[in-house]
């Protein structure tokens, strides 16, 4: 149960999670597609790192796709219980792919591959670094919530953006990244 917590409160307190994004880029032409992942077996990762004591994300960095964003933004559930969206007015900080302004901050999704790390500073100083286990790209109607939400046995960290083709002003698809914590040096 802790370790649902935690990947729950890892995503949520991310606002890397969102229903819909980008419909035109800031010339009023439809932005091109995310290029789709190529979703790879899910890799077990070569050692299990022990969960860290609670502390909350202010900075995320991820090198192979130049996203180096923060502060963070706080969100949680909605009055209907889903999980909050982050606005679009902020998609420099966020997970969006693109706005009706151009690309956002995971517009390079498409460059994060098995074994990428991403980093999540954190308010009391350290650092908790994730290993990408694999990236998928899903329909919307399709999500798989208990995989990404539900009980997971080490501590995860889920990224999600949009993806696809545009529709109907909306990418229809969810690209999701997977990570596991990287256990500590020392």
């Amino acid at each position: 149960m802790q370790l649902r917590v935690m990947t729950a409160t890892l995503a949520l307190a991310l606002g890397l999670v969102l229903a819909a994004c980008g419909t035109q880029d800031s010339t009023g032409h439809a932005a091109p597609p995310p290029p789709s992942p190529v979703s790879t077996p899910a890799a077990a990762p070569a050692k299990s790192a022990a969960p860290m004591a609670r502390s909350l994300p202010v900075r995320v960095t991820i090198p192979s796709a130049g996203v180096d964003t923060g502060p963070v933004l706080k969100l949680g559930l909605a009055a209907d219980g889903t999980v909050e969206v982050p606005s679009v007015a902020q998609a420099d900080r966020i997970g969006h792919y693109d706005t009706v302004k151009g690309p956002a901050v995971l517009r390079n999704v498409g460059r994060i591959k098995q074994g990428a790390r991403i980093t999540v500073a954190r308010a009391d100083g350290s650092s908790a670094v994730f290993a990408v286990r694999t990236v998928e790209q899903v329909d919307k109607d399709a999500f798989p919530t208990d995989k990404v939400y539900g009980d997971t046995t080490r501590p995860e960290l889920r990224l999600i953006t949009c993806g696809g083709a545009i529709e109907k002003g909306h990418r229809p698809d969810n690209i999701i990244v997977y990570g596991d914590l990287v256990p500590a040096k020392g």
